[in-house]
Order: C-alpha cells, then sequence, then structure tokens
C-alpha cells in the first residue's frame, strides 16, 4: 500500500472511532488511560531496548547531542510518562458539560454544551514522550488522533503504540482510537495535514520550519505557535526585588522553551538602579547582554542590538534589553515586536499593571510573574497539547478543554415558535 493509501485508511479508522470514543463514558476513558500506563510499567525494558535502537541510529546518523538527549528514554522519562497518564486519568472531565444554561422568554432553555473536536493529527519530532502526552489528553478529551512522531523516535513510538493499543483494548474501546502512524516517509506529514474528510484539527509540535511549513500547506484547521518572542517589562513602580529574581528566573531558568524571556523592557527611571545588579547576575551566568543605546551607556559591556534582536527568538543564553520612558512605549515594542506568546510586567502600580493586562495582545499576560509559568501544568490543566497563539477556539497553552468546543443546546417543553 502507497502512503496516499495507508494514509486514507488511518484517516477513515480514526473518524469511525472518533464516534465511539465521544460518546465513551469517563469511567472508560480513565480505565483505558490507567491501563495504558500499566503497560508502559510492564514494557518497562522493552521500550528501553526499543529506544536504544532509535538512539544508536541517531549517534550513526550524526544526531546532535541535545536532541539525543530529548529521544533518549530513561526510567525517569518512563516514570513521568506514567504519572502523567494517572494524572489525566484524574483530571475532570470537560465533555458533556453544559453551560450558560438560561430560559428564554418562549420558556426554551438554551445553553451550551462541551464536546469533542473529532479527529486530531499531532506532528511532533524527537522526544518519545510526547506520544503519551498527546494520547493521553486526546483519548480524555473524548477525540481520536492519529500520532506522526520523527522518525528519529520510530523505535520507541511504535513500542509505545503497543502499549497505547493494550490499555485501550483493556478499557473496551477501539484500538483505532489512537493510531501512531508506521511509516518515516515524510509524504505522510503532506497527507495527513490535507485530509479535512477525515482530520479536524492538526498540532504540530517541533521547530519553526516543520510548523511553519504546515501552517502553509494544511487543508485542515492548526492549532500552533510559530516563535516566543516573550517580554519581561520593568515598571518605574517595580519592587526591584521582585523585578531583579523574576528577570533572572525568566531568562536562565531554561533557555530552549518558549516561555523564556528574549527581550528585557526597563523603565529609565529605574534602569541605573536595577540594570547594573541584573547583569551582575547574568555575567556570571554566562548571557550575553545586547542593548540599545541608553541600555549601552548604563551597561559598556553590552554588545549594540540591532533591529534583528528585537524579532528574535534566542533559545539560548542571549538576551537584549531596551529602555522605554513609558508604559505606552512598552506596550507598543510588545505589541510590535512579540510573538502574542508571554508577557509580564513588574509592577507595584494596580492601574498600570491592570492597563497592561488589558493592551498587551499576547495569550498570556502576567503581573509580577515569570514567563516561564506559561505552562500547562503550571495553569493546572494537568498537560497541555502545545501552546496556541491563534485568537480563534484555544489561546495560551492547550489541555483538555481546548481540545474541546461547544454547540448549543436547546431544552423544550413543547414549545413552538409564533
Amino acid at each position: 500500500m502507497d502512503v496516499t493509501e495507508y494514509m486514507k485508511s488511518l484517516g477513515e479508522n480514526a473518524r469511525k472511532a472518533s464516534r465511539a470514543i465521544a460518546r465513551a463514558s469517563t469511567q472508560n476513558k480513565n480505565a483505558a488511560l490507567l491501563a495504558i500506563a500499566d503497560a508502559i510499567s510492564d514494557e518497562r525494558e522493552a521500550l528501553k531496548t526499543a529506544n536504544q535502537r532509535d538512539m544508536k541510529r541517531g549517534e550513526e546518523n550524526g544526531l546532535e547531542a541535545a536532541l539525543l538527549d530529548r529521544l533518549q528514554l530513561t526510567d525517569a522519562t518512563i516514570d513521568t510518562m506514567i504519572e502523567g497518564l494517572r494524572q489525566v486519568a484524574a483530571l475532570a472531565d470537560p465533555v458533556g458539560e453544559i453551560t450558560d444554561l438560561k430560559y428564554r422568554p418562549t420558556g426554551i432553555q438554551v445553553g451550551k454544551m462541551r464536546v469533542p473536536l473529532g479527529v486530531i493529527g499531532i506532528i511532533y519530532e524527537s522526544r518519545p514522550n510526547v506520544t503519551i502526552e498527546a494520547a493521553s489528553l486526546c483519548l480524555k478529551s473524548g477525540n481520536a488522533a492519529i500520532l506522526r512522531g520523527g522518525s528519529e523516535a520510530i523505535e520507541a513510538n511504535q513500542a509505545l503504540a503497543k502499549c497505547i493499543a493494550k490499555g485501550l483494548a483493556a478499557a473496551g474501546l477501539p484500538a483505532e482510537t489512537v493510531q501512531v502512524v508506521e511509516t518515516t516517509d515524510r509524504a505522510a506529514v503532506g497527507e495527513l495535514i490535507t485530509m479535512p474528510e477525515y482530520v479536524d484539527v492538526i498540532v504540530p509540535r517541533g521547530g519553526k520550519g516543520l510548523i511553519e511549513r504546515i501552517s502553509r500547506d494544511a487543508k485542515v484547521t492548526v492549532i500552533k505557535h510559530l516563535d516566543g518572542i516573550c517580554h519581561v517589562y520593568i515598571d518605574q513602580f517595580a519592587d526591584k526585588t521582585k523585578a531583579i529574581n523574576i528577570a533572572i528566573n525568566a531568562k536562565t531558568h531554561r533557555y530552549g522553551t518558549c516561555n523564556t524571556m528574549e527581550t528585557l523592557l526597563v523603565h529609565t527611571a529605574v534602569a541605573a538602579e536595577v540594570l547594573p545588579e541584573l547583569a551582575s547576575a547574568y555575567g556570571e551566568i554566562g548571557v550575553e547582554l545586547r542593548g540599545c543605546a541608553a541600555t549601552r551607556a548604563i551597561l559598556a559591556d553590552a554588545v549594540e542590538a540591532t533591529e534583528e534582536d528585537w524579532h528574535t527568538e534566542y533559545l539560548a543564553p542571549i538576551l537584549s534589553i531596551k529602555l522605554v520612558d513609558d508604559m505606552d512605549q512598552a506596550i507598543e515594542h510588545i505589541n510590535h515586536y512579540g510573538s502574542h506568546h508571554t508577557d509580564s510586567i513588574i509592577s507595584e502600580n494596580y492601574t498600570l499593571a491592570r492597563r497592561f493586562l488589558t493592551e498587551v495582545d499576547s495569550s498570556s499576560v502576567m503581573i509580577n510573574a515569570s514567563t516561564r509559568f506559561a505552562d500547562g501544568f503550571e495553569y493546572g490543566l494537568g498537560a497541555e497539547i502545545g501552546i496556541s497563539t491563534d485568537k480563534i477556539h484555544a489561546r495560551g497553552p492547550v489541555g483538555l478543554d481546548g481540545l474541546t468546543s461547544q454547540k448549543y443546546v436547546v431544552l423544550g417543553n413543547g414549545e413552538v415558535r409564533s
């Protein structure tokens, strides 16, 4: 069977399974999740053996050390997958929830019911644990899933697919509820994102190049974000200790994440007070500073920032710094150069902080908190399928609710329209 026919068969199976999983009880879905967790625990050694084949092939193909690190399945990684499944099982089931139920003058009641999206295609790279994260969230939210992992993790992903199938069978749910693409042929991605008759939503998780390609070529709705150009703005009314601690954490907690601060904005009234202390702390950690002219007048060792720097997601120990004269300049800079991901203000002025919340056009906007909190687990979602910077449907970390939509429901008692 060629790739087109193979992907079509996956789509047909997923569409059929989506109807079964949409009507499955919370009890059955939770039973499947817990059974998958047990299967992974039972197959721990087989999973690590399969992963070693991936690791060996990756080393032979010259895969970078960072990618090999993401690819590796350790006992700790497997334990995290098991715990993640149990956590998702413990989450409230959003499917079937009816909200906003109100009586109309005609006597009918009108409300909204939360329902699954249908079939979700997820395309990701390197990390085999994403297979379990994606499967668990789609399953709990009543969706069928087609998972296409990176070719470098094909052995581990297929081993995990067997654990998922075992768990689904134990709960009496169709095996096609979660299908892991077996071919490494890149044409499979092109087919998956152009099957609107079978797939309702695509979620890409990977590098900017992958997401750009999918956004450009997909004929299916895409939930995605391209960049994580996040800002922290230290206002003139900021508490100095809070400002320094947050600015350090937002940049240095992890460099390679989409919610890491890439640009620091500082009010000119407090720049001379906070920048030298921040520069000293960043210097000890090895963060390169790139600043505007006003910044370099205070920090002589800072590199001159270019226009390109304000547009750049470094994902590295590099930080651009710009001084601003007021809130208007800060908000204008963020809305112009930012990626609408996550931005934070450090201020003790409630009025200005509320204005920042209102006027900054990002999926997460914060007051006196590190941008690193923009994460499904930290938001209490249990986990996330990804982060969306789109404005329609899901925005920000996408958890169970983000994998559902709402339909209107009307409850009547024989009413007719006159």
